[in-house]
């Protein structure tokens, strides 16, 4: 069997879909992808996407702190698209039934500038169809399944303005029905934010790619992917920077 970029990210797009994300990496004799490959059908899903209108609205960097690294098994760091369609505001109520196995990450994302460097800093919630379906997951199938992202919940407002140039103090947190599930630094990411944000100009300028201005950069997390129910309110906080919230529906 060979592999066919196009043809696997027409697959990859039409499982998303249907709500069966990734499907090919539960095949026995399916190709064995290098990163490269990997990447390759990530972008290829981004441009049949894009056609049919849905807009990159900028980028995640993922596996990069302790809880996802232990959690995966895997180290990263890897990057996916963000799409403008898949944007929420603080307090939306999500449809439980419209992700599979639908997870929640709180991280702090980046607002960049004119000249696409980083302006503001606030918190979000990252949904993820949280499916892995090699006998042994690798970077390969997170790459293709673009980090497992699924869309972004985000605060009120413009965030809080911050260039990077400063360690970002404080704290990160997660709460599910109003219990704290897990906490910690805000700078827990190799390198902080702004470190993931350099290693991501790094890896798109790799692949001819490039950050473009006004984009949205979620720089990842330095706690764990959770798995929510339909009935969970959800609120991620961080310290000084604001607070965003979510209800996950039936």
């Amino acid at each position: 069997m060979s592999l066919s970029v196009r043809g696997l990210a027409a697959r990859q797009l039409a499982d998303y879909r249907a709500r069966t994300p990734g499907t090919f990496f539960g095949e026995e004799d399916h190709p064995r992808l290098t990163l490269d490959d990997a990447y390759a059908v990530q972008a290829e899903v981004a441009t049949l996407r894009v056609a049919d209108g849905e807009p990159v609205a900028g980028y995640k960097v993922g596996a990069t702190g302790p809880g996802t690294r232990e959690q995966f098994g895997m180290d990263g760091p890897v990057r996916g698209f963000v799409y403008g369609t898949e944007l929420y505001p603080s307090g939306a109520t999500l449809s439980h039934a419209s992700y599979a196995n639908l997870a929640i990450e709180g991280e702090l994302a980046v607002r960049l500038g004119d000249a696409a460097e980083i302006v503001r800093v606030f918190p979000v919630i990252e949904l993820h169809n949280y499916v892995f379906r090699s006998e042994t997951p690798a970077l390969q199938e997170l790459i293709a399944n673009n980090g497992l992202h699924a869309g972004v919940v985000l605060p009120d407002g413009d965030g809080t303005e911050w260039r990077g140039e400063e360690p970002l103090a404080g704290t990160l947190r997660v709460e599910i029905n109003g219990r704290t599930v897990a906490e910690g630094a805000m700078s827990g990411v190799p390198g902080g934010p702004a470190g993931s944000v350099e290693w991501l100009r790094r890896n798109l300028e790799a692949h001819g790619l490039a950050l473009r201005p006004r984009q949205l950069v979620l720089t990842g997390t330095p706690l764990g992917l959770y798995p929510v129910q339909p009935g969970d309110a959800v609120r991620v906080t961080a310290e000084r920077l604001g607070a965003v919230e979510a209800t996950v529906a039936p």
